[in-house]
């Protein structure tokens, strides 16, 4: 069985965009397949009040993000975006890339509350 990982990640040019990568469950047992251990290094917990929005922005160390209740939107550069329910997640890994001066015009993304519930959100650090 897999695990279905949703990747924000910077591709060559730059740029933010999202991929889904696969975390095999090899391990537990037949009715609760696991993965194997991962290592994490922390986590926090955020609530956004109705209306948050931030600006552009890169994430400043790889994290799985979490949403715990509310809806989180993430927008990129290209006009695309993706919104996330409770249960669901992503794996945020847009970093800036080595050397480059943030611009707003091609790093990052966006992130704002969506609904009229507050976003409550988990990030775990690797």
């Amino acid at each position: 069985m897999m695990f279905k990982k949703i990747v924000l990640f910077t591709n060559t040019s730059g740029y933010a965009q999202f991929a889904e990568e696969q975390i095999e469950l090899d391990q537990g047992t037949e009715k609760a397949r696991l993965s194997s251990l991962m290592q994490s290094g922390g986590y926090q917990l955020r609530e956004s009040p109705v209306g948050f929005k931030s600006e552009f922005h890169v994430t400043p160390v790889a994290q799985w993000v979490f949403i715990l209740s509310g809806q989180m939107k993430i927008g990129l550069q290209d006009g695309t975006s993706k919104t996330f329910s409770p249960g669901e997640h992503f794996y945020s890994a847009d970093l800036l890339p080595s050397g480059a001066i943030f611009d707003p015009k091609i790093h990052g993304h966006w992130s704002c509350q969506v609904g009229d519930q507050p976003l409550v959100t988990l990030f775990v650090r690797d």
